[in-house]
């Protein structure tokens, strides 16, 4: 029933994205398990040092991309022939650094929004087997990355993430005032990049809907609405697999429908969390003066004027446990988690008519 998922010239067995998800909640252990089961595992690359024990205080920038390498090379040990790629914010500071190091580390696939990644391909032009895959919003945001890429580089993307601001979690490329008014279509807008690349390049390259997906009957929407693939992050935070500290699990088990909603990040764009703390979260930086010694983002009103908080820092505070003052990331549906389970579980449920999927899944618990 379900096809396989071709991305370049890597073949997923299953149509599954997980994710990327900053600051150590999908690093080598999450991604790797689900590149075991058959999905897309992606580590992502946004603040991957702090907790990893190379960040001493001073040297974010000069470490980073080595944590990400050890993160990736953590996944390969996990599942040897997986499809394993990388999250890699367009807005970090360190961008094309990271992008290097993940084709060096041996990043299948790359998925880079918070951005347009006019770049990319440039910077992967010595790899040419890496799959590019670009988050959008829009019809428009897929055609200027396109038209970009093929004038400059000739080079189109190999799959494109179209990511739904209303049920998204984590940074959201639309404007605040437009999220959640109703006039965004994530399906016509999935057909719409669909018919752009047919009509004007004549390919046919996967469409993977992003945002809200939660269980099987979100599976088999976005599939009935022209999607061939999903990506799913929120869901795979309240497993054993997922990197984060178990009181970060506890709050997505903890948090009800109405706790979740829209900040203003200091990076200038709209993010979907749990807005339980808020206040905490504001406080401690203002109250203890936190200084910026990251430089994480190209733009932070909080590193240029202390407007905000420090999002790394609160981003880092609630993976590594302290969720009282941390921000926690999440999707319009994580309060539907009600159990900490397995990646394996995940995929039993979703793909359960396929025999394959469980037995492969099975095999890598």
């Amino acid at each position: 029933m379900f096809k396989p998922l071709r991305i370049g010239k890597h073949e997923a067995r299953f149509p599954l994205v997980q994710g990327g998800m900053g600051v150590r909640i999908s690093g080598g252990s999450l991604a790797g398990h689900v590149a075991k089961c058959g999905g897309v595992g992606l580590v992502a690359s946004p603040g991957i040092t702090l907790n990893s024990g190379l960040y001493n205080g001073r040297n974010y920038l000069q470490t980073n991309a080595l944590a990400l390498k050890a993160e990736i090379k953590k996944a390969y040990e996990i599942a040897p022939d997986g499809i394993i790629g990388v999250n890699v914010m367009v807005a970090l500071t360190d961008f094309e650094e990271l992008v290097v190091a993940s084709v060096e580390a041996g990043a299948k696939v790359l998925v880079c929004g918070a951005g347009l990644p006019m770049t990319l391909p440039g910077l992967t032009a010595h790899a040419p087997d890496v799959a590019l895959v670009p988050i959008v919003s829009s019809v428009r945001a897929a055609q200027l990355i396109a038209k970009k890429w093929d004038k400059a580089y000739n080079r189109l993307p190999d799959a494109v993430v179209v990511e739904d601001p209303d049920t998204a979690g984590g940074h959201l490329g639309e404007k605040l005032e437009n999220i959640g008014n109703g006039d965004y279509d994530q399906y016509a807008t999935v057909r719409g990049v669909k018919e752009f690349f047919r009509s004007e390049y004549g390919l046919e390259i996967p469409i993977i809907a992003a945002g809200g997906i939660w269980d099987r009957a979100d599976l088999l929407h976005a599939l009935a609405e022209g999607a061939d693939a999903v990506q799913m992050a929120s869901r795979f935070v309240p497993t054993v697999e997922c990197d984060a500290e178990e009181s970060y699990k506890q709050a997505y088990l903890d948090c009800k429908k109405g706790d979740i909603g829209l900040i203003m990040s200091p990076a200038g764009l709209p993010g979907r969390a749990i807005l339980t703390n808020q206040a905490d979260i504001v406080g401690y930086d203002q109250d203890n003066a936190t200084v910026c010694r990251m430089g994480c983002l190209k733009k932070c009103s909080y590193k240029e004027s202390g407007e905000r908080f420090c999002i790394i820092s609160a981003l880092d505070r609630a993976q590594r446990g302290e969720v009282e003052t941390g921000l926690i990331f999440c999707g319009t549906n994580a309060w539907k988690a009600d159990h900490i389970g397995t990646v394996q579980e995940i995929f039993d449920e979703l793909f359960a008519e396929t025999a394959a999927a469980s037995e492969e899944c099975h095999q890598a618990a």
